[in-house]
């Protein structure tokens, strides 16, 4: 990705954030957090990545809710920011958090085991 959007996808992420936080009153979406955005070179696309504390059902339905208030999104971005085409919004689950919190687990319990090996009995 290019210097420029690169600048987009963050200025994205910031007003998509706000958007989803202020305006949105969709129940299926909860407490979320943009993680990333991702643009397209030719900036007609772009897919928009958000973390959601929850169980997979909670998650499914705040995609769903996202999904479907896309146009809404995208209407409200393009009335903010100066595009010639507003990209086409697709919202995706972002499992990095969740997946580092695992891989900490892990290294814990690797931890305490290797501990426990090496105090004498």
């Amino acid at each position: 990705m290019g210097i420029r959007p690169e600048r987009i996808a963050s200025e994205m992420r910031e007003i998509i954030s706000m958007i989803v936080s202020e305006e949105l009153k969709d129940p299926r979406i909860g407490f979320i957090t943009v993680t990333r955005v991702e643009v397209t070179p030719d900036i007609r696309n772009a897919k928009i990545y958000f973390s959601l504390l929850g169980g997979k059902e909670e998650k499914e339905y705040a995609a769903e809710g996202l999904n479907s208030a896309a146009g809404f999104i995208r209407k409200s971005l393009g009335e903010r920011m100066r595009f010639k085409f507003v990209p086409e919004l697709l919202f995706r689950l972002d499992e990095s958090a969740e997946y580092s919190i695992h891989l900490n687990e892990i290294f814990d319990k690797i931890h305490k085991e290797k501990e426990n090996k090496n105090e004498p009995s």
